[in-house]
């Protein structure tokens, strides 16, 4: 592939050299024959500008062989036309020095080839060529004086004029005309650009026809049209057509007589001249503004195109993270469910001795904090990802506070702690707030308490402060442990951050509570904090404002505070975790019946008589999703028992297909007891 673009860009190279120096020649050729006045001096010069043109595009050895056969055209062109030995090496040593210095002025200034895409980079071009045209000029009318005796001051005009006249219209459009980006932004068929460039012919033509109205501003329009089809390039060609069709006519006196009589054949010349630079400038300007404009619309789609692949990359890397956690979660969480399952059935044995309960006591303890870590670790990336959503509803900021603490508790006692409850509510009412979310956020707290305080007490504080329109709710969490260092604070409620991270360190976890905590308390809009002294326990607070609400009925009925002797179908293809749903349901006098997979669930539900249909979601045959479905389609009596979700999928975006499918509620695994006993009795309640 490379070696394919190397070789177009050597065909380029080679269209490129035949094309100047067949330009070179010619212009060289039509000046020197045609427009040399009485001084000997050529009125048109476009040469110099072509071979400063190729020198600054084409590469080094097609640059050498251009300037071969500008210096050997120059000497043969100037003796043909009359001109000594010395005048010719003169006029070849002036014209092929300035093209040169030229080339090296540019590319010192740019950097490189130059390029005209810009009106910026237009008039860059011609305040660095005009000063080299003007020595130039100077070391030519100086060469004269004393080789011919020519006036200075005359050949000093005449030549520049010629020569700065050739450098501003020739050279931009030599740079203009190569410019591969110029060439693709304006891609016209071939009829259009034809018939662009037929206009523009024939409309000079009757411009500068003798017969024809001296009206030379109607090219304008047309030079503009041509821009604003074609681009810098049209506008360029353009341009050069009116000067290829005014030039000899006016060369041959073919202009209206009336500038025939005002002014001489050299001076038209120079009026033809500049006539063309003015329109060249004009329709060039309206060209690369387009041409910017069209530069910028390509860059911004690409730009969208660009930010797109970037957000379909970032979905499917959310996607696959969150497939990943997915994945992690269900595969963590089942071994789980087992290990924390028959170790709360064995501690209700009453025959084991007691340092068995002891070490029973213990994996349930390690399975309880590794159920943690993956819930935390589940929250954080939920939190990260947006997909946590606050449900405010009529919440007691006080029983939400009990509830934590309640929880807490029994941890504790345990550890030989004081917890107490402080609630100072002149209120005394209920507020629009999310308050599963905020006893999560006070679970953590709670628990950090009595994770780092080995003796003492643990106070759990709410004070309300009224409001006009919403009420100031302060929750605060204060123990006498270790304290944290007040260098070491900055640390807190960042993920993954723990005070001492060392590997002797006393205390677990992976660092995400604090962290969780914060974001959701940011997300209702509050603050959380912490004060700390080392040695000296600490008080972690979060404030709230929120208005007062009415309560209103949610139409769930109170739940029971034991199933009671209710007929449950348990379906799950794990055997083992039949047999620890199986036995806590038992516990408490259910009635339970398994089955291994969707389709034995659809053929049990027909028949009728359960209560309440517990599903597992991943199973062979039929999933539970399915079998879902497929008890909901039965009607009567069997479609309408309750079937609870009780999976190891937890995320939201699973628990959610779960309602989709027909399910009422969700329990996930490891099962907690007192949350599936709940779950159970809300349930057999509203039935």
């Amino acid at each position: 592939m490379l070696a394919n673009v190397a070789h177009q860009e050597q065909r380029r190279q080679d269209r490129i050299l035949i094309v100047l120096a067949v330009a070179l020649v010619a212009s060289q050729a039509f000046s020197d024959f045609l427009t040399r006045n009485t001084l000997g001096i050529a009125t048109l010069w476009p040469t110099n500008a072509l071979l400063a043109g190729g020198l600054l595009v084409l590469n080094p050895r097609r640059r050498l062989t251009l300037l071969i056969i500008a210096v050997a055209s120059h000497l043969g062109i100037d003796l043909l036309v009359g001109d000594g030995l010395v005048r010719a090496l003169l006029y070849t040593l002036i014209d092929v020095g300035e093209a040169l210095l030229v080339w090296w002025v540019t590319r010192r200034f740019f950097g490189g080839p130059p390029r005209v895409r810009t009106m910026r980079q237009l008039a860059l071009l011609t305040t660095l060529t005009a000063p080299v045209t003007l020595l130039t000029s100077i070391v030519a009318a100086t060469g004269l004086a004393l080789l011919r005796g020519l006036p200075f001051v005359t050949v000093l005009t005449d030549w520049f004029l010629c020569d700065v006249l050739g450098m501003s219209i020739v050279l931009p459009a030599v740079l203009v005309l190569v410019d591969g980006e110029h060439r693709r932004s304006f891609q016209r068929k071939l009829p259009e650009r034809l018939a662009l460039f037929a206009l523009t012919a024939v409309l000079a033509a009757l411009v500068f026809n003798p017969y024809g109205v001296l009206a030379p501003f109607l090219l304008f329009p047309t030079a503009l049209l041509v821009a604003f089809r074609l681009g810098p390039r049209g506008a360029a060609q353009a341009s050069l057509i009116v000067a290829c069709v005014a030039i000899p006519q006016t060369v041959n006196g073919l202009w209206v007589n009336q500038v025939r009589i005002i002014l001489s054949q050299a001076h038209q010349n120079q009026l033809v001249q500049a006539f063309v630079g003015v329109l060249f400038v004009t329709s060039l300007a309206a060209g690369l503004a387009l041409a910017q404009q069209e530069r910028l619309r390509r860059l911004l789609i690409r730009r969208e195109q660009l930010t797109r692949a970037a957000r379909a990359r970032a979905l499917a890397a959310n996607e696959a993270k969150t497939e990943f956690l997915a994945t992690m979660s269900h595969e963590i969480r089942t071994p789980l469910n087992s290990m924390l399952g028959f170790s709360q059935l064995l501690v209700e044995r009453q025959d084991l001795p007691p340092d068995v309960r002891r070490q029973l006591g213990l994996i349930d303890s390690a399975g309880t904090a590794l159920l943690t870590v993956v819930n935390d670790i589940l929250d954080f990336s939920r939190v990260e990802a947006g997909q946590v959503e606050l449900l405010f509803q009529p919440t007691s900021a006080a029983a939400v506070l009990h509830d934590a603490v309640g929880i807490i508790r029994p941890e504790a006692e345990n550890k030989g702690l004081t917890l107490t409850v402080d609630i100072v509510d002149p209120v005394g009412g209920l507020h629009d707030l999310d308050g599963l979310r905020l006893r999560q956020v006070l679970l953590n707290l709670l628990q950090n308490a009595v994770k780092f305080t080995e003796a003492g007490r643990i106070r759990a504080c709410l004070t309300v402060e009224p409001g006009e329109l919403e009420d100031r709710l302060k929750f605060e969490i204060v123990d006498t442990g270790v304290g944290i260092p007040i260098e070491q604070q900055g640390r807190l409620f960042q993920r993954f951050s723990q005070i001492d991270s060392s590997a002797s360190r006393p205390y677990g976890g992976a660092g995400l509570g604090l962290a969780i905590s914060k974001a959701l308390v940011e997300l209702m809009g509050g603050k959380i904090g912490a004060d700390s002294a080392l040695g000296h326990g600490s008080a972690f607070w979060l404030d709230l404002h929120a208005p007062q609400v009415e309560a209103y009925d949610a139409g769930a009925p109170q739940p029971a505070t034991s199933p009671g002797a209710a007929r449950i179908l348990l379906v799950d293809d794990h055997p083992m975790n039949r047999e620890i749903g199986a036995a806590l349901l038992s516990l408490v006098g259910c009635q339970v019946e398994t089955a291994d997979n969707g389709q034995q669930a659809v053929a049990k539900a027909a028949r009728g008589g359960f209560d309440i249909i517990l599903m597992d979601i991943h199973m062979p045959e039929m999933d539970g999703l399915a079998a879902t479905r497929a008890i909901k389609a039965l009607g009567g009596e069997a479609g309408a028992t309750p079937i609870i979700a009780m999976s190891a999928d937890a995320l939201p975006q699973q628990v959610e297909r779960c309602y989709a499918a027909g399910m009422v509620d969700h329990v996930a695994k490891p099962v907690q007891r007192e949350v599936l006993y709940a779950k159970i009795s809300r349930w057999l309640a509203r039935k």
